[in-house]
This record gives C-alpha cells, structure tokens and sequence, in this order.
C-alpha cells in the first residue's frame, strides 16, 4: 500500500512540475491543482496509513497510540483542500482578467511565447 501511495504521489508531483512549467494559464492552473493533490496525499499518508482504526477516542477501546489513527493529518488535509479550493478559484479569475486585458492566454502575455 505504500508503494502505491508513493507512486501516486510522485505521478501527481510530476504532473504538476510539468504542466506548472507550461506557458499556458489552463496548464499551469491544472498544474498548480495536481500539485496540491499531491501535496495533500503526502500529509495524509504522514500519519500512517491505517485502516479500519477511529480518529477520536472511543469506549471500549484503549487509550494507546496502537488502537487510533492520527487525527492531525486528516484536520491539515481538509484544511488545505479548502485553501486550494478557494486559491484556484482566485488563479482562474486572475487567469481569465489577464486572457481579457492581454487577447492571449500565455503566462508572460505575448502572443509568440512558446513558438
């Protein structure tokens, strides 16, 4: 299961590192996502990756570290899908005043860039 998860993470990573390197605004906004993505899959398997195991204390169950999953990386996880949400809807607007003002949808906002 690590491998996996590791494997994912490092596709999303790469993903991203390319299309952030694009020199268009949909792909680097795509690339800025998967990014994130990647980032939030790496904080949550920092808390191990534990299944069947409550978060929260329960009755009936001991109070180890052995019976319970880390609540810490869940919280950050969907805190940071949250911000990412809210920062890609503010790139796209920043995205889609540019492509207005500049007739182009290039980061730099020439015409000829990447030709």
């Amino acid at each position: 299961m690590e491998l996996a998860m590791a494997s994912a993470i490092a596709l999303l990573v790469a993903a991203g590192v390319y299309l952030v390197l694009r020199a268009r605004s949909f792909d680097v906004i795509l690339g800025l996502t998967l990014l994130s993505y990647g980032t939030n899959l790496l904080i949550f398997s920092s808390g191990r990756l534990v299944a069947g195991k409550p978060p929260v204390l329960r009755e009936g169950i001991a109070a180890t570290s052995a019976g319970y999953t880390d609540p810490l990386p869940q919280a950050l996880v969907l805190t940071a899908i949250v911000i990412a949400f809210a920062m890609t809807a503010v790139t796209i607007v920043l995205a889609m005043r540019s492509r207005a003002d500049n007739h182009s949808d290039h980061v730099d906002g020439r015409e000829d860039a990447g030709r």
